[in-house]
Order: structure tokens, then sequence, then C-alpha cells
């Protein structure tokens, strides 16, 4: 099966997650894919392939060396979940061949288009081969591309004995978009020496610098009365919330934000007069700046419950993952073998901080340091996202080499 064969078939899975069900995996689909996939690995030859009850999926390539000639074991890791910014349903993928630089139509009865204008990054593709959406699901290629890339490479090696090299352990995570993609990951039982998550976006990125995160719930009380008779009495949380959420700095949000810079963002709004509920995600590269977020937020419903009496306003907020570059650092070894690889096969490394999150930066205070590498695909998350072809190829490339020069 070709690479692109490969990726078309995965997202044929309806994989969404959904924090809100309280299971790992959160969504049944993602189960079903881990079970295909886990077959298909058992066919192509992979050793020691384990499903666990929470979708966790390991297998090793093993070594081919002689046992004297000890090398590290290293590790690739995607995960199999998709984001529920957008559907993950029904995906209809088509391939777009020979790119010609003009907006490309994705939905011709709902005219729908991959416009140039509003994604000015296509134009780089000019000439390649591109794998687009109808316009109305997103593709899939975060981070199905990441898996066809590591298991179409393991199968190339399984294929080529004549490449020499080491142990190499492959896992796939459920629930990565929910930010819960670490949470049953055993690191013990991976076992490997340092990995990478195979999860970035663009052609050439590679990071070891991502946000640190946090997300955080308010909710605030009211109290309801009729309104022709509310003087002095009604207190309506919704008018109460908005006022909490106009005191947040007003540019420190993610449509006003870039590089190293971080944000305030209200993700969810839902309400009545009796209670409102805003739910924020708080990022920042910096973890001094991120806890004086944290600090921000506390302080704000403070100042609102002294105004409106005591419980008002209640804050949960839960750290989700930190910055790895404080435990990359010290072994920078691994980016700099991602980026001899990435060079070795052609591709310029665009070493750049992440501004989001991968599994590899909770793994990362595991003890398993797992820079993250790119897959290829563009405008994750969203209904306009694409898959150019040459650059999840150039991904396999960059595996495939990595394993070469260990």
């Amino acid at each position: 099966m070709t690479l692109t064969d490969r990726f078309l078939k995965y997202v044929s899975y309806h994989t969404t997650s959904d924090e809100n069900t309280g299971m790992t995996p959160s969504t049944p689909g993602q189960m079903e894919f881990a079970h295909a996939l886990k077959t298909e690995l058992e066919s192509m030859g992979l050793t020691d392939v384990s499903l666990d009850q929470n979708g966790y999926l390991m297998a090793t390539l093993p070594a081919n060396t002689d046992a004297a000639d000890r090398k590290p074991v290293i590790g690739f890791i995607a995960h199999m979940d998709t984001s529920p910014d957008a559907s993950g349903k029904h995906v209809q993928p088509r391939i777009v061949k020979n790119y010609n630089g003009k907006d490309i139509l994705l939905n011709e009865q709902e005219a729908i288009l991959l416009e140039t204008e509003k994604y000015p990054e296509i134009l780089r593709y000019i000439g390649q081969d591109i794998i687009v959406t109808n316009g109305k699901t997103l593709l899939g290629a975060d981070d199905k591309a990441g898996i066809a890339e590591i298991v179409t490479a393991m199968e190339y090696l399984i294929q080529h004995p004549e490449i020499k090299h080491g142990k190499v352990r492959i896992g796939f995570t459920p629930d990565e978009e929910i930010g819960q993609g670490a949470d049953h990951f055993d690191v013990q039982k991976f076992a490997a020496d340092w990995a990478y998550t195979m999860d970035g976006g663009t052609i050439g990125e590679l990071e070891y610098e991502n946000f640190n995160a946090a997300s955080c719930k308010i909710v605030v009380k009211g109290v309801n009365v009729h309104p022709g008779s509310a003087y002095h009495k009604m207190r309506n949380s919704m008018r109460i919330a908005y006022q909490l959420a106009v005191m947040l700095p007003r540019w420190e949000t993610p449509e006003h934000t870039q590089g190293y810079e971080g944000f305030y963002h209200l993700i969810g709004m839902q309400g009545t007069v009796e209670e409102t509920t805003l739910t924020y995600i708080i990022r920042d590269h910096d973890r001094a700046r991120f806890e004086s977020r944290k600090h921000e937020m506390e302080h704000l419903v403070r100042k609102v419950n002294r105004e409106y009496g005591d419980e008002t306003a209640t804050i949960t907020i839960r750290d989700q993952y930190y910055n790895m570059r404080e435990k990359i650092e010290p072994v920078m070894h691994v980016v700099e073998l991602a980026e001899k690889a990435m060079k070795e096969v052609g591709v310029t490394p665009k070493v750049q901080p992440i501004r989001g999150g991968t599994d590899g930066a909770r793994l990362s205070f595991e003890g398993l340091p797992c820079p993250n590498i790119f897959a290829g695909g563009e405008n994750f998350h969203s209904r306009f996202e694409y898959l150019p072809i040459q650059s999840m190829e150039k991904a396999m490339q960059v595996i495939l080499k990595i394993i070469e020069l260990c």
C-alpha cells in the first residue's frame, strides 16, 4: 500500500474526540481505528503489538544489527483522534494533481472555495499534488498523516533489511486534541531512549518549545426575578460574566498574538440569568508569565465577588502541560539528529516554538524526551485543511533517515 493510499484509508475512520464523555478513548471511533491499526501492524510483521483498554497502541520494529552494535531505542508517536473544532465524519478527500496556483473549488454545490487570498501559504505548493476536503469536514492530516508516515516507514524498513537499524518503537495515542493524549501513556512500557511526535504542520517544522497550558472554568451564579419587579433584586449572571470577560486584556487573545506571545482564549460561554459558565484556555511559553496569567484570572474572580457578594463567581484552573524546552535542552542531540536528517533528505529545518502542544510535551516531563516533527499538513482543525503529498513523503523520509543515522 502506498503512503497516500494508506492516508486516504485512515481518514475514512471517524475519530473526533470529545472532552465531555469522561471516557478514554473519549469516542468509540478511535478504538475502532486502533483495532484496525493493530491488525495492520501485526500483518506487516511488527512485534510486541499491544492495544490496551484505553486505546493506546504500541509496537516494535526489532533491530537488525549485531547485538554488540548497541544502538539507542528511538520512538515515533502520533495521535489517532481528530479535533472537535470541525466535523471529522464522512470525510471525502480529493487529490488535486499538479496544483496550478488558483483557488480550489472544494464543493461545487455549496460554492465552497479554498481561496489563495485567505490562505496564501498554498502557493508554496504550486506544481505539487494536494489532498483537500469537500469543504464540509476537516481532512484529518492532524494527525493521520503522522500515523501513515510512521507505518509506511516501518513497512519500508521491513522490506529493505539491507538498511541496518536499532530497535524502533512506535505508539499511537487517543484524545490528543482534547489534551488527554498522554494521560495513560506508559513511558516505561514504551521503553525508548527518546522519541519524536510526527504531529507538526508545514514541511520542515521542528519544535522543542511549546506553550505552558491550562484550562479555566468560571461559573457565575445569578438571581432571576420577573423583569417587571427586578429592581435591586435581579442579578443577571450573563451580564456579570460579560463584565468579567471584558476585564481581561483586549489584545492578549489568539487573534492578536504570535511567536512567543501568550494569550487568554474564551472558547465557550453558556448561560441563563441564573447561571453562566465561561471556559478559557490560558497559554504562555514563559513559565513565570503563565503563572501570572492564572493569578490574574483568580484576581478578576475575587474582584467580581467583592462587588456582587462572595461565591457569585467560582473558578477552577487545571494545568494541562508545560513547555518541554527545559527537558529537551539537556539532550539537544535529539533535536540536532532530526535537523541533520531533514537536511540529508533535502528539507530545510524550521526550528520554531509551537503555539500549541503535543503529546510530546507531557511525555518529556515523564522522562521521554520528545520533540515534534512536521507531518506536512496545513490549516489544521479547519474545513480548509489540506495536505501536499510531497510534504507527507518528505516526512516519511525524515523518519527513515533518523533511524538510519542513529
